[in-house]
């Protein structure tokens, strides 16, 4: 029997209203209306990077411009309606998600221990009780209040000394919590402090099987279609192995099935989905013609070859090539205009003299760029500029490029 269908426009169109993109950006950005973007989200990526506004605050402003960054602390930090933990990196996740992390503790105590043995982190495990200790007696610390008569080196996040590592390890293996962050370093507390307590073992249910299927069913929700190697990619928490098992399961059962997508070059592409995905997708809404500029770590873009696949549209980010080497700059934002993107853009907000600085723009080949355009891009980025909290927008002579 044929196989159901999507093409590439309902692909599109699905997956960017999965993505809570396919909606014009408007609307509450505090307290629950804050926390039920970020529960529809899954989750969103923490960075450090500030050239215009962190990845998080980036990623948020892109669905809710009247979102700013003190929206999200207070949740977070105050109302702890969020957790600090690892997806495929470090995130901020809704708290009711928090049950679903005891396997990820489990698994990370023995991975990481294994781990950071082998790249010679000595002498972190003798100090676990000696942090745990330190902070059960003197409240939530930072890396620098512990470790202060153990050797530190510059050499970056390789060469912490054993009371850091103790502190991450602690952090990721369950036993501490991160409460927050002051100038983007993080504050560590004992778990038995933060979390409620029916939210812990010995209060639920913690049988894998039972959080492998909810892994892989809310990775779904959040996607709309995948393959088993996307679902587990998602949460970064079941193994492929594990999912496919799952997938095998389900699809037995007449809970998913096996559909193609059409992507951008024109081929098919096998992946799973529920039955009623045609459904879904032909109800998903019109995404709007505003331009939004997007950040490189937004969940619609985080797996580079399903954007590439779905969208036509190659990105790499370059902070770690060398400048020369760079095709387009350091930190350069993707830009999304109704279900297409429609270029990449460099910018940075000088502070110190409030203004957001455009290097340069280039439109996608093949794309006609107007005069239009160009004034809805303006738009955005006066947009931009107030959430990076800068006075002006600054324009180079030769900021609009041609394509590459």
């Amino acid at each position: 029997m044929a196989l159901q269908r999507l093409d590439n426009r309902a692909a599109r169109a699905l997956f960017l209203d999965r993505h809570g993109l396919a909606e014009q950006p408007r609307g509450p950005a505090r307290g629950a209306d804050l926390l039920d973007l970020i529960t529809r989200l899954g989750f969103v990526q923490l960075d450090s990077i500030n050239t215009v506004a962190r990845a998080h605050d980036m990623i948020l402003f892109s669905r809710r411009p009247t979102y700013r960054p003190p929206d999200l602390k207070r949740l977070y930090e105050h109302d702890r309606a969020l957790f600090e933990h690892w997806t495929h990196d470090a995130a901020v996740i809704p708290m009711a998600f928090y049950p679903h992390w005891h396997m990820r503790f489990e698994r990370d105590a023995d991975l990481l221990r294994a781990r950071w043995k082998n790249w010679r982190r000595d002498g972190f495990e003798a100090k676990f009780a000696a942090v745990l200790d330190h902070i059960r007696d003197h409240g939530p610390v930072g890396s620098s209040d512990v470790g202060k008569d153990e050797e530190k080196s510059s050499g970056g996040w390789w060469d912490w000394h054993p009371s850091k590592t103790a502190l991450e390890y602690l952090w990721r293996s369950g036993a501490l919590t991160v409460i927050g962050r002051e100038g983007f370093q993080k504050r560590y507390d004992l778990t038995e402090r933060v979390i409620e307590e029916h939210l812990c073992p010995g209060a639920i249910d913690c049988d894998p099987a039972i959080t492998i299927d909810w892994l892989c069913n809310a990775a779904l929700d959040r996607l709309g279609f995948a393959t088993t190697g996307e679902l587990a990619a998602f949460w970064d928490s079941a193994s492929p192995a594990e999912t496919k098992v799952w997938a095998e399961g389900e699809l037995s059962r007449g809970n998913l099935e096996q559909i193609e997508i059409q992507s951008a070059d024109g081929s098919w592409r096998k992946v799973l989905a529920r039955p009623d995905v045609s459904e879904q997708a032909a109800i998903a809404p019109q995404a709007p013609g505003r331009i939004r500029v997007l950040s490189p770590f937004d969940p619609a873009l985080r797996d580079r070859k399903r954007a590439e696949r779905l969208f036509d549209f190659h990105y790499r980010i370059e902070v770690f090539v060398p400048e020369p080497k760079r095709v387009y700059g350091y930190y350069v934002f993707p830009l999304l205009e109704g279900d297409r993107l429609v270029g990449r853009i460099d910018m940075k907000a000088h502070r110190d003299c409030s203004e957001l600085r455009v290097r340069a723009f280039w439109p996608e080949r093949g794309l006609r760029w107007s005069e239009a355009r160009t004034r809805k891009l303006e738009a955005e980025l006066d947009r931009v500029r107030r959430l990076a909290g800068v006075e002006r927008v600054v324009f180079a002579a030769d900021w609009i490029r041609a394509p590459h």
